[in-house]
């Protein structure tokens, strides 16, 4: 029986009719958008005072804005991929879930006071740079990053957000140095640019082979007993309808000729699918197996495949709760050290093992009582199902996190030029108003419904199949070797991290698109020089201009 390959579809944009058939969720975005924007920047002239240049701090705002817009469309798309991918979320729950979650995330616990980046992958503080020019360097960073955040997007490459804004500010503040004879390429820290580098292997590599692992570990121990269960009922119907299969043989007969994907429910299709590209690939046990049932006869495979959804079900109940329990307590420590730490959330190092512990327990007995509540679901439907629960919690955890940190890209420069404009002086630190964070998150959103898809497609379906427990797998390493990254200081991006996971999935189905990852590495590759090239000509613009 040759695997299935079905792949939830991705929400595309559609052409038909006035901006096709979701034309009111485009309106709707958009107006939010738009009234963001406009209240943002009366907040903005409100908040900088008289004295302020109003071009100036429009194309602030703009740029700033511009930049959070494409961060969603390129950072929060790629953390979504996976879910949309898998058919876990449709792209309109993907839009709602990021809504609540990036924007919280933001607001909550996005940084409140942010460094003015005065110093660290270029020393900017050696060129004493005045509070003007200061100020052309971070708002050409943001362009710089933002012009090549949407080109990447648009090829459908996710990359780096954190290097692209990096390399904006050296590409601005290498030129400054240069036109004004205050600096050069000297000013960079080169060592910095190589653990950057050293990223675009690390990370892919760590992200991969915890995938690899996990989602291998997952295969044989809980996916591998379904599939046989799937595979010994008959004519590909899933366990519970084979129950009530009818002696008739000439309907029996009639049957065998309809292929097994048209006879299945489309939630059913998906499992069967996931499972038989998982167990039933050619010299695989389901394979085998499934050959071994068309021989049996049907009292002897009814036996068969009772005791293999005996097992299945005793993998959902005492294999799952554990999983589930560890993946609680990895999201958890991601929330509390990544995300909540920047609300003043000051555990001591004891207390927050006890709270990890009690999500853990929390989690692994509301798992079991879920699993067991799933018996009288079919196999493959009871899999399905509870896979897709527990990708929904890492998706909203992973967006609850990003919102709190790597919206930092688009508002530490920002925050930055809004700080000079307001004081006509360089600060150690800006601080970040609520309304900032607000109208960035809103940003991030905005990015994500319109130009994210092509992102979402390369990471849920273009580099391997996604599936509810694939996914599951792939955003679960990814979190984890984040965390382990943080703890032990490893140059690391969460990009590459997470395209890392998603194929070591794709090798463990021996399903990864190589061909895909050519251009999407070469994309890492340049996203530093071609941002910082794109920010030197910003500056030298403003400079002209202004």
């Amino acid at each position: 029986m040759p695997p299935l390959k079905a792949q939830p579809p991705i929400d595309a944009p559609v052409t038909a009719g006035f901006l096709g058939p979701d034309r009111n969720w485009h309106l709707s975005a958009g107006a939010v958008t738009a009234v963001t924007v406009i209240a943002f920047a009366i907040w903005s002239f409100g908040h900088a005072g008289a004295g302020v240049s109003p071009p100036l701090l429009l194309l602030a705002i703009a740029f700033g804005l511009f930049m959070a817009f494409n961060i969603g469309g390129n950072d929060v798309a790629n953390s979504f991929g996976t879910s949309v991918g898998a058919g876990t979320l449709t792209m309109k729950q993907a839009l709602m879930v990021a809504a609540v979650f990036e924007v919280s995330g933001a607001v909550l616990a996005g940084s409140s006071v942010t460094e003015t980046v005065r110093s660290g992958i270029v020393d900017i503080d050696s060129m004493h740079v005045d509070p003007q020019s200061f100020v052309y360097i971070m708002m050409s960073a943001l362009l710089g990053a933002a012009v090549w955040l949407l080109l990447a997007t648009k090829m459908g490459w996710p990359v780096s957000t954190t290097h692209a804004i990096i390399g904006g500010i050296v590409g601005a503040a290498v030129t400054t140095g240069l036109v004004t004879g205050t600096g050069g390429p000297e000013m960079v820290q080169w060592g910095e640019i190589g653990q950057i580098a050293i990223s675009w292997i690390l990370s892919p590599l760590l992200g991969g082979i915890v995938a690899f692992l996990l989602f291998g570990a997952i295969k044989r121990h809980i996916l591998a007993p379904a599939a046989r269960a799937i595979a010994l009922g008959s004519h590909g119907f899933d366990d519970a309808e084979d129950d009530d299969e009818d002696d008739d043989d000439e309907e029996d007969e009639e049957r065998r000729h309809v292929p097994a994907s048209e006879r299945v429910s489309e939630l059913q299709q998906a499992a069967f699918a996931e499972s038989a590209a998982l167990d039933l690939t050619p010299g695989g046990p389901g394979a085998e197996l499934a050959a071994q049932a068309a021989g049996l006869s049907k009292k002897k495979r009814k036996a068969a495949r009772k005791i293999e959804r005996k097992a299945a079900y005793h993998a959902l109940e005492k294999r799952v709760p554990p999983l589930a329990a560890g993946a609680a307590v990895v999201i958890a420590a991601m929330l509390v050290f990544k995300g909540l730490k920047n609300v003043g959330l000051d555990l001591s190092l004891g207390g927050g093992i006890l709270l990890l512990i009690m999500v853990g327990i929390a989690v692994w007995m509301a798992v079991t009582v879920f699993a067991r509540a799933l018996k009288k679901q079919s196999i493959s439907r009871a899999t399905f199902i509870m896979f897709s629960w527990m990708q929904v919690f890492t998706a909203s955890a992973f967006a609850f996190s990003h919102g709190a940190n790597d919206i930092a890209n688009a508002v530490g420069p920002f925050a930055a030029v809004l700080d000079v404009l307001s004081t006509g002086e360089i600060s150690e630190e800006a601080a970040v108003p609520t309304a900032v964070l607000a109208a960035f998150g809103i940003a991030l959103i905005s990015g994500l419904w319109f130009v994210g898809r092509k992102v979402i497609a390369t990471v849920g379906s273009g580099l391997t199949s996604m599936h509810p427990s694939s996914g599951f797998a792939a955003e679960l390493a990814a979190a984890a070797v984040v965390m382990l990254a943080s703890v032990l200081g490893l140059p690391v991006s969460s990009t590459h991290i997470l395209i890392g996971a998603v194929l070591g999935v794709g090798i463990v189905n021996r399903a990864a698109n190589w061909k895909l990852m050519k251009p999407i590495a070469l994309a890492w590759v340049i996203t530093l020089p071609a941002a910082a090239s794109i920010g030197a000509v910003v500056v030298l613009v403003l400079r002209a201009i202004f």
